[in-house]
């Protein structure tokens, strides 16, 4: 008697653990990469002989790039293949990170820095999510998700104690070095990426995508340019709003004649999803507005360096990242509408905290609860949002919808920074000159040539840095310019952070809608899919 060997169904494809921490090496890098510019930027300032805003200004380009590409980068990444779109974003951010290693002028960043690591992170964002959706099954998948998800929120903890203590003890081009470094160990093992074949139809909707970029782009250009002091501001906001709007009407028609749409319009007729995206944008404007007014006034006001700007900004980051876990493994049997609800009156508390206390704020220590409790808000809000908006999403249209809230979350991020750099530098101008006007030190003619000065080019300095321009001036005329100067920045400063507290209330109000729509739990945990 024989017996037959029995057959076993094939073996799932589980993927290989050495690709999962390399893919988790990529998300490091993405994601420490903007703390390393925010608490470098005086740093950078001093090195190419440049301006705060302008350093700002690339940080919120090099967000609006990627937030305005994501949606039409993931469809390019089907039709090019996922892993060539997941080489090709590294090796974009890669360039990024070498142009900044060897920059000698702002324009340099702009170009290589902000949008092409901007385009690259476009490209590698949703070509990771789709290689570990295809690369992994069943445990393997979860724990890969898993793993990038805690390598960002790592970064997003450690960030700026790591990019401090490089900045201040080496180079801020170090830091960028050592990105560049971690990106070749991720491309050296490219050969473990299998592909994920694209099955759905080959075409773009290249009107659909043009008129997100547009939309996008010109909303946030707008602000910039006028952050800039710019010209047509106005033109650019109007023809941005103008393009969202025309996006959502030739989508609708798109969908209703059968063809294809750049992203599927029925996703927003779930309310879970369209609250859900608008309060990870109002998560992010916060950040976003908080990350402009906070490292300026660490490294302008109290002329901190890198490393100690890091360590007074480490309170938001570090309870972030503690309470998001925290929050996701004992908060499940808790309504995520109300532990929202909760992440916004905190962060709205902690920010608005902040306000009175800036100008009598002596050093970091003064900022600690406040930023706790901002960052605990934030904690919560992080460790619910992303579950929430998916949870109504099918599994096959999770992807989409997943890409949708990441190009919501980045534009929001953008946005918050933009705004917030353009609100504080119009207040540094107005509040500047009305005090220059009024002072009774300050000779006439020369009250004159500062105001002048201030409509054209108005720039937050340090003490340090205007007392150096000033040293030719009579004594008396020093001492008043540098009082006006302290008073004007730190007003300008409570000014931007107005932006972040706006967002927290709004997402407050929401938080109450929120509390009306029944629960829906998702077919499978929905934490990963978000990598934005």
């Amino acid at each position: 008697m024989t017996t037959e060997p029995s057959s076993s169904p094939p073996e799932e494809h589980s993927g290989s653990p050495v690709l999962a921490l390399l893919l988790a090496m990529a998300m490091f890098v993405l994601v420490v990469d903007t703390s390393l510019m925010n608490v470098s930027i005086s740093a950078v300032v001093h090195d190419l002989n440049t301006t705060a805003s302008g350093v700002q200004s690339a940080i919120a380009l090099e967000a609006l790039v990627s937030a305005a590409f994501i949606l039409i980068s993931s469809k390019v990444g089907d039709l090019i293949g996922r892993k060539r779109a997941y080489v090709l974003g590294l090796l974009a951010y890669a360039i990024g990170a070498i142009a900044m290693t060897l920059a000698h002028t702002l324009t340099t960043i702009i170009i290589f820095w902000a949008i092409i690591g901007g385009l690259g992170a476009s490209l590698l964002l949703p070509a990771m999510q789709s290689l570990i959706h295809g690369n992994f099954e069943g445990a393997p998948r979860v724990k890969a998700y898993a793993l990038v998800g805690a390598a960002a929120a790592i970064a997003a903890a450690v960030g700026p104690l790591l990019g401090g203590f490089v900045t201040t003890y080496l180079s801020w081009r170090v830091g960028f070095g050592l990105e560049v470094v971690i990106i070749a160990v991720v491309l050296s093992g490219s050969k473990l990426v299998r592909d994920v074949e694209y099955t759905g139809p080959r075409h773009i909707d290249l009107v659909g995508a043009v008129l997100s970029v547009i939309g996008m782009g010109g909303v946030v250009l707008g602000i910039l340019v006028w952050q800039e002091g710019g010209e047509a501001v106005l033109l650019l906001i109007v023809l941005g709003a103008i393009g969202l709007a025309l996006l959502a009407r030739w989508l609708v028609k798109r969908k209703r004649e059968g063809k294809l749409t750049l992203l599927d319009p029925d996703l927003f007729r779930f309310p879970h999803f369209r609250i859900g995206i608008s309060q990870t944008m109002m998560q992010q404007i916060t950040l976003g507005g908080a990350m402009i007014a906070l490292p300026l006034f660490l490294q302008m006001t109290l002329e901190y360096n890198a490393m100690q700007a890091g360590l007074s900004l480490a309170p938001l980051s570090l309870s972030m990242f503690a309470v998001a876990l925290l929050a996701g493994k004992k908060l499940g049997d808790r309504r995520p509408a109300n532990i929202v609800l909760t992440g916004f009156a905190l962060t709205t508390i902690g920010i608005a905290t902040i306000i009175p206390v800036m100008p009598r704020a002596e050093n970091g220590w003064s900022l600690v609860v406040p930023l706790l409790i901002a960052g605990s808000g934030l904690g919560l809000l992080v460790s619910q949002l992303n579950n929430y908006t998916l949870s109504p999403i099918e599994e096959e249209r999770v992807s989409e919808a997943a890409g949708v809230n990441s190009a919501s979350g980045s534009f929001g991020l953008s946005f918050g920074l933009a705004m917030a750099g353009g609100l504080m530098l119009a207040a540094l101008s107005l509040g500047f000159t009305r005090m220059v006007d009024n002072s009774t030190v300050i000779p006439p003619a020369q009250q004159d040539r500062i105001s002048t000065t201030l409509e054209d080019n108005a720039e937050v300095m340090s003490n340090t840095q205007l007392a150096a321009l000033l040293e030719h001036e009579p004594p008396a005329i020093q001492e008043e310019i540098l009082r006006i100067n302290t008073d004007a920045r730190n007003r300008a400063l409570q000014v931007a952070l107005l932006v972040p507290v706006l967002a927290s209330v709004i997402g407050l109000v929401n938080g109450f809608r929120m509390r009306r729509l029944p629960d829906i739990a998702p077919a499978a945990n929905r934490e990963g899919l978000d990598l934005a």
